[in-house]
């Protein structure tokens, strides 16, 4: 019996969506990498680049241009698609601009294929996802965005860096919403199955923790400060969710998908296989991160409330 043949789509290509296609070609993640981009142009010339990229690791990835149509009926639709935050520019101005270019790029695909699994990656990540949601047609479970997952893998490597201990025996997420606002949550860390409190006391100090999630938080603005985007990282990530997908791997990961309670999308703990979600994962947050979580919760269901208004 033949294989099916894996496909994803990218949307934008972009130093963001270059480095997803760049690590699912390492990854040898899926058999076809289908790039898209309204700049016809540049999006082939990625595509000439990243083909090299997979001669030359030998990779049995297959890299093409595609449209929004065919894009549409691939196993999994990563949108990266988005303008960058420009100085001056105000944040109300870089959201509209950004929820304008996914309802476009999200109406262009429609009618997507039945099972497709859509991957928002674009920042905001949880006001789009939470938007993607409503305009896809697609099951909740099948619309996700990349999340706190990053956020989570940064966190445990500084910890891990912090504490002289390997990050694979490290247990820490960081939820709710991406940004700022996103929530530590130290109270179900664990370091080799113990919790952090007992295996390193040291470690879990306030003022260390503090530290850490604050480095962690303003890991991403400085990146972008200094080299005009952030992209190595968040490829990797968006690999390993696509893996967790096309592999049905059943991986527990924080990533963006819809809360019913609050009517939009945020970062809990998730099982991710081939059909996306295929159950939420209890996260034992404290009564204080639970109150941090809901808190950001409500203002981004009131920031979607507007966008939402103006379309």
């Amino acid at each position: 019996m033949q294989r099916e043949i894996s496909r994803v789509a990218i949307i934008g290509v972009g130093q963001v969506g270059a480095a997803v296609a760049y690590a699912l070609i390492l990854g040898c993640v899926a058999d076809e990498v289908l790039l898209v981009d309204i700049r016809g142009e540049w999006r082939d010339g990625q595509v000439r680049d990243l083909a090299d990229v997979a001669y030359a690791e030998g990779s049995r990835t297959r890299v093409h241009a595609a449209d929004f149509r065919e894009a549409s009926q691939c196993d999994i639709v990563v949108i990266t698609a988005g303008s960058k935050f420009s100085y001056g520019q105000t944040s109300l101005d870089y959201l509209f601009r950004n929820t304008g270019i996914l309802r476009s790029v999200v109406n262009e695909m429609k009618p997507f294929r039945s099972d497709t699994i859509l991957l928002v990656v674009a920042n905001p990540v949880d006001l789009l996802t939470s938007l993607a949601k409503e305009l896809a047609g697609l099951p909740p479970s099948q619309v996700i965005g990349s999340g706190t997952l990053l956020a989570s893998v940064r966190l445990r490597g500084l910890l891990a860096d912090s504490v002289n201990v390997a990050q694979s025996s490290i247990d820490l997420y960081v939820l709710g919403i991406h940004g700022d606002e996103e929530v530590a949550v130290w109270s179900t860390a664990t370091i080799g199955g113990v919790p952090l409190k007992h295996a390193l006391p040291a470690a879990s100090e306030d003022a260390e923790k503090e530290r850490l999630a604050r480095e962690c938080k303003t890991r991403s603005r400085s990146i972008v400060s200094a080299k005009g985007a952030m992209s190595f990282g968040i490829g990797s990530v968006v690999s390993s969710i696509c893996t967790s997908i096309l592999q049905d791997k059943r991986n527990v990961r924080p990533v963006s998908h819809f809360q019913p309670e609050f009517g939009c999308c945020f970062s809990l703990p998730v099982v991710l296989g081939r059909t996306g979600i295929i159950q939420g994962v209890p996260a034992g947050l404290s009564a204080a991160e639970q109150e941090a979580v809901v808190r950001s919760a409500k203002e981004l269901r009131r920031t979607l409330d507007r966008v939402s208004e103006q379309f």
